[in-house]
């Protein structure tokens, strides 16, 4: 009997109806970068960067305005949205900590539903091997996490050292004395041989692999850019070395000591930045955007290759981030906190002939996205998931979704407890540098957002007044109906968001 490759089997079916291609499960990609805003898309409203891949896609995609991830650091974030579950359920509070045995990823489903599965670039799993990402439920991974202390676990560090003649250069090396109105963040080496350069080779590579089965496949491709440091290759390094972009309104120690003592601390811990120098902070902005540019371009060519490979009309493309970055908005450079900048993120979801494009104004968490992905491939979602399915939203079935009016997120402020420079040991009784319950919670509605901090007080913005969330109202008499409301809110969320893990199975319809 002769055997067809799934590629094969696609082509041959060519335009035929959604109903005709039912038994072959759609494949799914899904794109990931790393502490990148929702603002920071030319298709989401940003008249300065480029991103013209990301904008033909979103033009083709559920693409959501009003994405909120779950905690505001890599590791938390991440496995919420693998397992749909929140970070106090999980128990993956901070960077680098290992993870709960008995939670299942996203990859662990699909792989027991018959899909190849495969990762490339950053996980932020702990340990950072290759052997333990297979344990969660990939069967093929090339591993980079862009961080010193993982490169002896580095697929791309080995792959750089065998075919980079400059290898002997650090990776996040820049050029020396850059001349006037050049980028001092300019990198050495080239770009085929930085880690987004590589993320998009080997996903191009996994994607012709994985074309020549006649098994669907999840593919998760990872990219550690736009992360800092902010070094960035040509010919991107260069592109925005004309541009102005609009820089935050400087903070100053006076306006930071008004904030809750955990954020007071944040900001302040090590080497504060809120002083940093403009022009620095501006070159710091254009070689975000740039990095974002340097993505954008690996974007296109995956997307070419799934429509040469006559996979694109089957596969679900999702494209997303972790988390988003301060950029010295409220005096800090990185994330860990609840503004905006660091909680809002990109989403957009393509799937030809089943998602009409769109952009949606709907409210919607991370954790949707794992029970949206497999109700699109109809796979039964596990019981214990946390997460709305946006499915029914994106395909002609409003009236099936429940729209959501809060969204949630949680982070342990200072996030940084473990060993390092920047060392805030956790005391038993005591706390952490004087904060006595250093976890933060979060909620958002369409105008509101609130902040708790156990102990320390809280932060309420009025975001349709405030959209800079420049003043805080939780101190306010005349706002404190709408804190305790709120403080409610969070009650009931902490209380409800594990019950289904309190009720045994026997009992559950």
């Amino acid at each position: 009997m002769a055997q067809f490759s799934r590629r094969a089997l696609l082509q041959a079916a060519g335009a035929t109806t959604v109903a005709a291609q039912a038994p072959l499960s759609p494949n799914v990609l899904l794109i990931m970068t790393d502490q990148q805003r929702y603002d920071c898309l030319a298709a989401n409203g940003n008249g300065i960067i480029k991103t013209p891949n990301l904008d033909r896609l979103a033009a083709q995609s559920a693409s959501f305005s009003r994405t909120f991830v779950q905690a505001p650091v890599c590791v938390p974030s991440r496995v919420s949205i693998f397992t749909s579950r929140y970070p106090h359920s999980h128990k993956n509070r901070v960077n680098y900590t290992p993870c709960d045995r008995s939670e299942v990823f996203l990859q662990k489903r699909f792989q027991e539903a018959g899909y190849q599965t495969g990762s490339v670039g950053k996980l932020h799993y702990y340990p950072p091997t290759r052997a333990h990402a297979r344990t969660t439920g990939f069967d093929h991974v090339e591993l980079d996490d862009g961080v010193a202390a993982t490169e002896p676990y580095s697929d791309y560090v080995r792959w750089r050292k065998e075919n980079d003649p400059q290898a002997a250069v650090p990776a996040n090396a820049t050029v020396k004395n850059p001349g006037p109105g050049e980028n001092p963040y300019r990198g050495v080496i080239e770009a085929q041989y930085t880690q987004t350069g590589w993320v998009g080779l080997k996903t191009r590579e996994m994607i012709r692999q994985f074309a020549e089965s006649a098994r669907p496949f999840f593919l998760f491709s990872s990219f550690f850019k736009p992360h800092s440091p902010f070094t960035v290759p040509e010919p991107w390094a260069s592109m925005y070395n004309g541009a102005e972009i609009p820089l935050p309104e400087p903070e100053t120690l006076e306006s930071i000591r008004k904030l809750p003592l955990p954020l007071q601390k944040l900001i302040l811990r090590g080497k504060p930045a809120y002083g940093l120098d403009r022009a620095q902070l501006q070159w710091m902005y254009r070689s975000y955007y740039a990095a974002i540019s340097h993505i954008d371009h690996e974007v296109g060519l995956m997307l070419d290759d799934l429509q040469r490979s006559g996979l694109d009309q089957n596969t679900i493309v999702v494209f997303c981030s972790d988390h988003g970055a301060q950029l010295l908005e409220h005096g800090l450079t990185d994330k860990n906190v609840f503004f905006e900048g660091s909680i809002r993120v990109p989403m957009m979801v393509r799937y030809p002939r089943v998602v009409g494009p769109a952009r949606y104004e709907e409210m919607i968490e991370a954790i949707d996205l794992m029970p949206s992905l497999l109700e699109l491939c109809r796979i039964r979602e596990p019981y214990n998931v946390q997460g709305r399915s946006f499915a029914p939203l994106i395909t002609g079935r409003r009236d099936a979704y429940q729209t959501r009016t809060h969204v949630f997120s949680e982070n342990v402020i200072p996030e940084v407890i473990t060993t390092g420079s920047l060392n805030m040991y956790y005391e038993p009784g005591e706390g952490i540098a004087g904060i006595r319950h250093p976890d933060a919670k979060m909620v958002r509605t369409d105008r509101w957002k609130l902040t708790h901090y156990p102990g320390h007080g809280g932060e309420l913005y009025d975001l349709a007044e405030d959209p800079r969330e420049a003043r805080n109202l939780y101190g306010d008499p005349t706002h404190r109906a709408t804190v305790n409301e709120l403080k409610g809110v969070l009650l009931d969320w902490m209380i409800t968001a594990d019950e289904k893990d309190q009720i045994a199975r026997r009992w559950l319809v």
